[in-house]
């Protein structure tokens, strides 16, 4: 009988403190939104916007490890960057590299391909060394495969992957960043071994003048004199010595971002290597069509090293002389009439 009462007792009070706790769970909303209290998207550009004129402001929150800029959630500057990023160098890339293009299929129909015009004589000049061949093609091999993967980067998803398939695409480009972070070290080694062997070929003399002035042959019939390098080539030869160097510096701070020096300075030597890529990437669709279709003969200099006589005494008279002088050629080849 007891029990039965103390039973009782304990399932009077049970029902009791159920009938007080109705209320509250009426007041409850049927469902509840975890995020009806947090900051939308709308507010943190507003605060953006609502920091200095021009600059804006940095939103950051509360971080325990010794890195302070590790705090800032969102910053103007990152904005900017991403508008640059996938806008206008869009932009840059397709006018620099389809304006090159547009403007030597444009040549090519006017001037046609610049031929020997004494025709070939028989006769050949060494003009590259087997070494002066490899780093050349050392350099210029891991340009082009850096200089494709690097381009997919910026349009591949607009050009690759809707013909590939979001997979396949996928699967190469992990291949083309591997590739590019691999090959970016031989191609700077070539940078160092290209201008130590051909620096001082390279610099601007008085003759570079007069072939600027007459159209490098390129205008016209007249082939000005010119010595190892003309005023063309060694513009070539410095653009790939600064812009490489400059991808080079870009590129270590890229793949270790710790040395940049901040977020900031990564961004800045991302768009530096962004811009000077496209733009080296059309200098060098020029240097291969002149050094390919564009004129006769031309390839023989980085495929057997030898080029012809009368190619060399059009091009590269004053070279043809020094040669002649020092002895490596014999009088009589070098004063073979150009016919």
């Amino acid at each position: 009988m007891r029990f039965s009462l103390r039973s009782l007792v304990a399932t009077f009070a049970v029902a009791m403190a159920l009938f007080a706790a109705v209320p509250a769970f009426a007041q409850q909303p049927s469902s509840v939104n975890p995020t009806a209290s947090a900051v939308q998207e709308r507010q943190l550009l507003d605060a953006l916007r609502a920091g200095t004129p021009g600059q804006g402001t940095t939103l950051s929150g509360r971080i325990t490890i010794p890195d302070a800029s590790a705090g800032n959630l969102i910053q103007p500057q990152g904005q900017a960057w991403r508008v640059f990023h996938q806008g206008a160098m869009h932009w840059i890339g397709a006018i620099a590299i389809l304006g090159m293009l547009v403007l030597l299929v444009v040549f090519y129909m006017t001037r046609g391909r610049i031929m020997i015009e004494a025709g070939r004589s028989g006769a050949t000049i060494l003009r590259f060394s087997t070494f002066e061949r490899f780093i050349h093609w050392l350099t210029a091999g891991c340009f082009i495969i850096l200089a494709l993967s690097g381009l997919n980067v910026t349009f591949g998803k607009f050009v690759l992957a809707p013909l590939f398939g979001e997979d396949a695409f996928a699967a190469m480009s992990q291949w083309a960043k591997y590739a590019h972070n691999f090959l970016a070290w031989p191609f700077m080694l070539g940078l160092v071994f290209m201008f130590v062997t051909w620096v001082v070929h390279n610099l601007p003399d008085s003759t570079d003048v007069n072939w600027i002035k007459k159209g490098g042959g390129l205008v016209g019939s007249e082939h000005p004199p010119a010595k190892k390098f003309n005023a063309g080539q060694k513009v070539i030869f410095w653009s790939v010595i600064i812009g490489g160097g400059l991808l080079s510096l870009s590129g270590v701070y890229l793949l270790f971002p710790e040395w940049a020096g901040g977020v900031l300075a990564l961004q800045f030597w991302n768009i530096i290597h962004g811009i000077v890529a496209v733009l080296l990437i059309a200098a060098m669709i020029a240097h291969i069509y002149i050094g390919s279709i564009g004129m006769e003969g031309a390839a023989d200099a980085m495929t057997s090293g030898e080029v012809d006589l009368n190619w060399a005494k059009e091009h590269h008279s004053l070279w043809v002389e020094e040669k002649m002088g020092k002895g490596s050629i014999h009088p009589h080849a070098a004063a073979q009439p150009a016919e």
